[in-house]
C-alpha cells in the first residue's frame, strides 16, 4: 500500500513538471483587434475662454461719488439707457455761474449795439431836447430883432448877439449828437461779442462735464462685469461696466502649436461647460491665429470661434471645453490608435498571420482620440496586435485573444 502511495506522489510531481514545461513553451496570450469600416470624425479638443461677439466698456469720465446705479449684472439694456450717475456739486455751481455770466454778457452787448448804456443815452437825449427847444426860441428871438432893426427899433449889435447865441446852441447840439455816436465803437462791440462767446463756451463746457456724470449704454446688449455700486468714488477712466451681445459669443480656443495645421476656418465646434453638464453650444471656427504665444509651459495659438448662445446661459469670462471637428472620412478603414506602432522606418502594425505576427507598414489618414484611419497596408477584417506586457517581435508565435 505504501509503495502505491509513493508511486502516485511521484507520478503527480512528474505531471506537474511536465505541465509547467508545456505551459512555459506555449505562445503568449495577446489581445488583438480587427479592422473595421465606419465613419471616422477627427476632432481636436482644447480649452477656451468665452467673450461677447461685440462689447464695449463703459468708463467714468468724471471724478466723484456714484450717486446711483440703475442696472445689475445680466440685465438687458437698450442703447442709450442710463447705467449710473456720478454726483459732483461743483458742476451745478459752474452751470449756474456760466448762465449768469452769459446773461450779463448779452445785456452788455445789447446796450452797446443800441448806442451806449441807458443812463448815458438818457442824459444825452435830455440835453439834446433842451438844446433843440432853446434853438427854436433863439431863432424866434433873432427873427423878431431883425424886424425891429429894420424899423430902427433895435440895434445891429442886438441882432448880432442873437445870431451868435443861435450858432452857439447849434454847436452844442452837434456836440451832443457827436458824443452820442462816439459812445460805442466797432472795437467795443467786437469785444462785447467776444465776451458773449467766452461765456457761452464756459457754460457749454460746464454742461458737457455735467452730461459726463450720467453714464449711458453705448450699445444695446446685456450688462456684465459691473464694477461700481452707489457710494463708490471713481476717477476718469475707471471701469463702470461692460455691455455686450450675449446671444452670439466668441470663444478663444487655445490650440497647441503642432495641432494648428489641422484647424481651418468654417470647421464645426462644440462647446461644453463643466458648470452645466450635458449642455452643448455649437458654432464654427471664425479665424486662425496670427501669432503664437506662451500659455504656461505650452506654445499655443488663439483660434477664434463664433458660438450661438440663444439661452444666454454662457457668460463672458467662462472657461470652457472645445471640440473642433477637423475632418470626416466616410467608410474609413480604422484600427484602435493603440495598435499603431512607430519606428525610424515609419508607422506599422503587428498583423496576425496564422499563429504568429508579422510587421505590416501602413499609411494613416485622419484620427480621433481613440481611432486612426488606415489608408494603405491593411484590409477590413485584419487582426492587429494591441499593446501587452509581453514584448512582441515580428515572427513571434501568439495565442490571439479578441474582445475585452
Amino acid at each position: 500500500m505504501k509503495k502505491l502511495l509513493a508511486w502516485l506522489v511521484v507520478a503527480g510531481i512528474a505531471a506537474l513538471i511536465a505541465w509547467g514545461i508545456l505551459r512555459k513553451s506555449a505562445p503568449p496570450r495577446i489581445r488583438f483587434a480587427r479592422t473595421t469600416r465606419q465613419t471616422l470624425v477627427s476632432t481636436l479638443t482644447a480649452t477656451g475662454k468665452v467673450e461677447p461677439s461685440r462689447w464695449e466698456a463703459v468708463r467714468a469720465e468724471a471724478t466723484g461719488l456714484v450717486s446711483r446705479v440703475d442696472v445689475h449684472n445680466g440685465q438687458s439694456v437698450a442703447q442709450g439707457a442710463t447705467l449710473a450717475e456720478i454726483s459732483d456739486p461743483q458742476l451745478q455751481a459752474d452751470i449756474e455761474a456760466g448762465e449768469a455770466k452769459l446773461s450779463e454778457a448779452h445785456a452788455a452787448l445789447a446796450a452797446l449795439e443800441s448806442g451806449g448804456t441807458p443812463a448815458e443815452l438818457t442824459d444825452i437825449e435830455n440835453k439834446l431836447n433842451a438844446a433843440r427847444l432853446a434853438l427854436q426860441q433863439e431863432t424866434r428871438d433873432y427873427q423878431a430883432l431883425q424886424r425891429l432893426a429894420a424899423k430902427q427899433a433895435a440895434t445891429r449889435a442886438d441882432v448880432e448877439a442873437a445870431h451868435n447865441k443861435i450858432r452857439q446852441t447849434q454847436m452844442e447840439t452837434q456836440g451832443l449828437e457827436a458824443r452820442r455816436k462816439s459812445l460805442v465803437s466797432h472795437t467795443d462791440v467786437a469785444a462785447a461779442k467776444a465776451r458773449v462767446q467766452d461765456a457761452q463756451a464756459f457754460l457749454n463746457l460746464a454742461r458737457q462735464r455735467a452730461a459726463q456724470t450720467v453714464l449711458h449704454a453705448p450699445i444695446a446688449g446685456v450688462v456684465y462685469g459691473l464694477e461700481v455700486r452707489a457710494g463708490a468714488y471713481v476717477h476718469p477712466g475707471d471701469l463702470v461696466a461692460n455691455v455686450g451681445r450675449l446671444d452670439v459669443l466668441r470663444v478663444r480656443v487655445f490650440i497647441d502649436e503642432p495641432e494648428l495645421g489641422r484647424v481651418a476656418a468654417g470647421e464645426p465646434v462644440i462647446i461644453t461647460w463643466d458648470a452645466l453638464p450635458g449642455k452643448q453650444w455649437k458654432g464654427t471656427v471664425e479665424r486662425k491665429p496670427t501669432s503664437i504665444q506662451p500659455l504656461g509651459t505650452r506654445q499655443v495659438g488663439e483660434v477664434i470661434c463664433t458660438i450661438a448662445n440663444p439661452g444666454r446661459e454662457l457668460i463672458p469670462g467662462t472657461n470652457v471645453n472645445a471640440e473642433i471637428r477637423t475632418a470626416t472620412a466616410e467608410n474609413a478603414l480604422i484600427v484602435p490608435k493603440e495598435a499603431l506602432r512607430h519606428d525610424s522606418a515609419g508607422d506599422y502594425v503587428l498583423l496576425l498571420v496564422g499563429d504568429h505576427v508579422e510587421r505590416r507598414d501602413v499609411t494613416t489618414g485622419i484620427s480621433s482620440i481613440t481611432q486612426v484611419q488606415i489608408v494603405e497596408g491593411l484590409k477590413a477584417g485584419d487582426a492587429v496586435a494591441l499593446p501587452s506586457e509581453t514584448p512582441l517581435q515580428p515572427g513571434a508565435r501568439v495565442t490571439p485573444v479578441f474582445g475585452s
